[in-house]
């Protein structure tokens, strides 16, 4: 039952993260899955967007978190789609 319910919260949780626009430090951590050290790393060195509006605590908008995490786009070199049966070597006689 418990598990049940924390997961729910849980869940309750993303949906309020997937809302709001400027994320605190925590959160950020919660939607990126980044290390709090890690994160830190990063803003004292500047390579994520954050805002500090009071000299201490960081903000993090949504939408540019969201554009510098998925800077970098690696593209397929596939121009088709393969089949199943593609993904098999061809035995003699025919059969997969």
């Amino acid at each position: 039952m418990e598990q049940k319910i924390l997961n729910k919260l849980e869940g309750i949780e993303k949906a309020i993260l997937g809302q709001k626009d400027a994320l605190t430090f925590e959160e950020v951590c919660n939607y990126t899955g980044l290390s709090r050290s890690y994160l830190y790393k990063l803003t004292c060195t500047n390579r994520i967007p954050h805002s500090k509006p009071f000299g201490k605590m960081l903000y993090f908008d949504r939408h540019e978190l969201n554009n510098w995490l998925l800077q970098n786009l690696v593209t397929s070199n596939e121009t088709e789609p393969k089949t199943v049966e593609s993904n098999y070597r061809i035995k003699k006689g025919g059969t997969i």
